[in-house]
């Protein structure tokens, strides 16, 4: 079997990058391209970050969602080496979806949900995220989201100064009506998330099976602790009238 060539695959893998959009599918595919060339993690890893450098806002809003899908993928194929490089490196890639002088605060909800999806997963510390979070607060208030427009209509208005969204990075109409329509579709998918039912009982079986943890020693000893308290208010408690008139019931056949 021949060998990829790695920069047709580096730049394949750049070219769906900078082609994501709201559907989930986009990033599932992009995501299992990534998994498919395990071998180049590395050289992929270092694209995710060169495009959430140079791409527009949005687009790093959709690379941001992808990787909470790489991530959850590769963790369940033990494929550690993406999830090693991402934990490492997260904060250069929030300073680069949500960078500190505001341009990207519309992004800072984006950079939330999936940093809390990744906690969840256990796949980023409750500490780092809660680092994260006091970073991203102040990223939220000081911005205008660059959806501003000049002041009055003024074609000729000014750039704001270091201390504002560049001019550079602040979104245009098309980008602006762009993001919209995808938040709307990702909101939408995430409503039929919520009301999705399993077609079949073993459906259903099989999901909470693959949403549940295998089991380990923490959850034996924390069997046998629960049932020991049990015992304990067993013991401690006053026995109830359906133990007395067993008790009773016993007492009388043995006469």
């Amino acid at each position: 079997m021949a060998t990829a060539d790695p920069f047709e695959v580096r730049m394949r893998f750049s070219g769906q990058l900078q082609h994501l959009n709201a559907s989930t599918t986009s990033a599932q595919k992009a995501a299992q391209y990534a998994l498919k060339y395990k071998e180049m993690d590395e050289d992929l890893h270092s694209c995710i970050l060169e495009q959430l450098e140079k791409t527009t806002m949005n687009t790093r809003a959709n690379i941001m969602y992808f990787i909470e899908h790489l991530l959850e993928m590769a963790s369940k194929d033990r494929q550690n080496d993406y999830v090693r490089m991402m934990q490492r490196d997260i904060l250069r890639v929030v300073d680069a979806v949500c960078p500190e002088d505001g341009s990207g605060a519309a992004n800072v909800k984006v950079v939330r949900k999936v940093l809390h999806g990744l906690m969840a997963k256990s796949i980023l510390l409750e500490q780092t995220v809660t680092e994260i979070e006091g970073c991203l607060k102040e990223r939220d208030t000081s911005a205008d989201h660059g959806f501003s427009s000049p002041a009055k209509g003024d074609d000729n208005a000014q750039p704001r100064s270091a201390s504002g969204p560049s001019t550079a990075n602040r979104l245009d109409k098309r980008q602006i009506e762009q993001r919209i329509e995808e938040d709307r579709e990702r909101h939408k998918r995430m409503r039929e998330s919520m009301w999705a039912v399993p077609s079949s009982i073993e459906e259903e079986a099989m999901k909470l099976y693959e949403e549940t943890s295998d089991w380990g020693e923490d959850d034996r000893i924390l069997c046998e602790e629960e049932w020991q308290e049990f015992q304990e208010v067993l013991e401690s408690a006053p026995t109830c009238h359906h133990l007395r008139r067993g008790n009773n019931l016993n007492g009388a056949s043995s006469h």
